[in-house]
């Protein structure tokens, strides 16, 4: 009572004012406790249940000015100390059973509110007698006998009698980034009363609480699994909480100004600094990792990449790295992905007798991260196409099962995957071989090719980084000197912890934008998009031009440039930097296999001008002539039989052309 009277004597007041409606809990600073006493602090971290029980006493006890009892109040203990809040892994260990702490992890799953008995009245059959049993645990404890005409029942439940709470249950994992690959571990925690519905799945929160024990089945075996009774709940105010920026504010503040090299090119050389090459692909993932800044959730700020290419690339490589170095983010292979795996869904849970749960999935986990999906191409339908609403709104809505939710995937996306056919055939544009919906690769703000093309010179130059990488790695993993170019082949410019400190801080701090002053930069970026809108002329027969989605893209890219030198206004060496990526995305995703120029009707259709003229011209003389073969119709035309055989095989796929005996061609 002293306590609640020396610290929060206005708080029981405000309690008092609103309470049951508005409020029924009060809620006490751990902090405040120790300091006021420090065994008292200390009972309850070794005695929680009874402590509770003691201040909750407490405050039905205190002395009111208004007419108003605190009987069913809670006192709710928050901001334990950094030694008692764990992570996940740490918790489920037999010296902190029956102990309060905090546990600090992400919302995987929620199920959908209950009502639980908590006094139940039960009323004798025989005599009518109500007998009041408290329960305990999760199954419903009858009386044992009738208090009146003391028999063993039978009993009927009375439930307008009986007290009962709202109840939740979900699952807290550890958060994805910090796995060290694999899938985090879980545990299941128990809401009730004003505690429920105050996170979504994909939330990152900190629950203060008792450590339960609970059977493993029902075979009475040694061994039990744990659960929190959750006594307060405190979602993470900052995107990165864990991060400790101040420890490397001094070496960011000298990256971004210049005073190491060129922030750039250091931050290039430090992701994935063991593949060679690539600088582009290593640019755009930094700028993806830094990101451009929504503006009130209305317009994304997230760059999504995809990189398609021959196997054996590295592309798995580079969604490694970024999962290692982005201060949030997920992992995950597009085998067997669900779209309750990529984005969310209600989903037939385990907790109890609920039946349905909202689980969180890869996108709404890596909220203001990034998202690493590998092997997209083998996503299933159903899981790409829930993919769509979540990369351009950033919102991911379950509507099932009586569950009707909204969550945030506030997230960049990395995807990587192989073409159609394995390998990229030269006779096809390199759009038509992306095994996505049209839809889904327009949210993609760059993509890139990597092809694996024999050059003499590069292999000699990607081999001899290889096995200088893999002698490096070997004389670090012995103890033994390296040279400084051993060392760069392996070790990044920027330390892993750096550079995730770099980043966390540019994100939260830095919002820049082109300022409506800057009419040059304005001007420029102007004009170098409409050269890309008419990049193939003024001929009223050239293909469909670049839509504006290229525009925001530039926008992004180049906040996420400004992010890096942690500038609040964007630069035309920002724009340039962001339109040079965008025009070589649209270069790789858009020549023309004939010309060997730029289309910008294949990023849009997958198709260019001189193949559809060419296949239209093959239409023609299968039109025209009578008996003709693929060989024939190539002697005509005077080109590769080659490229003819691929255009028939497009032209059967769509119905236009069928093949009858030896040969012979026809058209529908």
């Amino acid at each position: 009572m002293d306590f609640l009277r020396t610290y929060y004597r206005e708080e029981v007041g405000k309690l008092a004012q609103h309470y049951p409606r508005e409020q029924k809990s009060l809620y006490v600073d751990y902090r405040d406790v120790y300091q006021f006493d420090r065994d008292l602090a200390d009972d309850f971290r070794k005695k929680p249940d009874v402590m509770f029980s003691h201040f909750e006493n407490a405050l039905r006890l205190y002395d009111l000015p208004v007419d108003v009892t605190l009987d069913e109040a809670s006192v709710r203990i928050y901001n334990l100390p950094d030694d008692i809040v764990m992570d996940v892994p740490e918790v489920s260990r037999h010296e902190n059973i029956g102990s309060l702490l905090a546990i600090r992890g992400q919302v995987q799953k929620v199920s959908q509110v209950k009502p639980r008995i908590v006094d139940a009245t039960f009323e004798c059959q025989r005599c009518g007698t109500p007998t009041s049993v408290s329960q305990f645990g999760e199954k419903l404890q009858k009386p044992h006998e009738c208090q009146g005409c003391e028999r063993q029942g039978p009993f009927s439940l009375d439930s307008s009698a009986s007290t009962w709470t709202d109840h939740q249950s979900a699952r807290v994992q550890q958060p994805p980034e910090r796995t060290q690959g694999g899938e985090g571990e879980t545990i299941d925690v128990h809401l009730k009363d004003d505690l429920i519905k105050q996170f979504d799945a994909g939330d990152r929160v900190t629950l203060t609480g008792i450590l339960d024990i609970e059977e493993a089945g029902k075979d009475h075996k040694r061994d039990f699994d744990t659960s929190m009774d959750t006594r307060a709940v405190v979602r993470e105010e900052s995107d990165y909480e864990d991060i400790d920026v101040d420890q490397h504010m001094d070496r960011i503040e000298a990256i971004a100004g210049g005073e190491e090299g060129d922030p750039y090119e250091l931050i290039i050389n430090s992701i994935n600094p063991e593949h060679f090459g690539d600088d582009d692909v290593k640019l755009a993932i930094a700028l993806q990792m830094f990101g451009g800044w929504s503006r009130d959730g209305k317009k994304r700020g997230d760059s999504h990449i995809l990189l398609m290419g021959d196997p054996g690339c590295g592309k798995s490589t580079f969604l490694q790295a970024v999962n290692d170095l982005a201060p949030r983010s997920t992992y995950a292979s597009g085998k067997g992905a669900t779209a309750a795996g990529l984005t969310a869904a209600a989903v037939s849970d385990d907790f109890g007798d609920t039946e349905w749960g909202l689980e969180a999935g890869a996108m709404v986990l890596a909220d203001h991260g990034v998202a690493c999906i590998d092997e997209i191409d083998k996503v299933n339908g159903n899981a790409v196409s829930s993919l769509h609403d979540a990369l351009e709104s950033q919102k991911v809505r379950v509507n099932k099962a009586g569950i009707n939710a909204t969550l945030n995937s506030r997230t960049a996306l990395l995807a990587a995957g192989n073409p159609k056919e394995g390998r990229f055939d030269p006779y096809q544009t390199r759009a038509q071989q992306i095994d996505l919906s049209p839809t889904l690769m327009s949210r993609f703000d760059l993509m890139f090719m990597v092809s694996d093309s024999p050059d003499p010179d590069l292999d000699r130059e990607v081999i001899d980084h290889m096995m200088k990488s893999r002698r490096a790695a070997a004389k670090k993993a012995l103890g033994l000197d390296l040279s400084e170019e051993e060392r760069q082949s392996i070790e990044p410019e920027i330390p892993e912890e750096v550079l995730r400190a770099y980043i966390a801080y540019a994100k939260e701090e830095v919002t820049p934008f082109i300022d409506e002053d800057d009419n040059s930069t304005q001007e420029y970026l102007r004009e170098e998009f409409m050269k890309l809108r008419l990049a193939n002329g003024d001929d009223e027969d050239n293909p469909v031009p670049v839509t504006y989605r290229q525009e925001e893209a530039i926008e992004r890219l180049a906040e996420a440039a400004a992010r890096i030198r942690l500038s609040d206004t964007v630069t035309k060496d920002d724009v340039d930097r962001a339109l040079s990526l965008v025009k070589k995305s649209m270069h790789q995703v858009g020549i023309d296999p004939d010309t060997g120029q730029f289309d910008a009707d294949v990023v849009e259709t997958g198709q260019s001008k001189s193949q559809r003229d060419r296949r239209k011209q093959v239409l023609e003389i299968i039109d025209d002539h009578d008996k003709v073969g693929v060989e024939k119709v190539a002697d005509i035309m005077e080109t590769d039989v080659d490229k003819v055989k691929n255009d028939l095989q497009q032209l059967k796929n769509r119905g236009k052309v069928y093949e009858i005996n030896d040969g012979e061609l026809r058209k529908t």
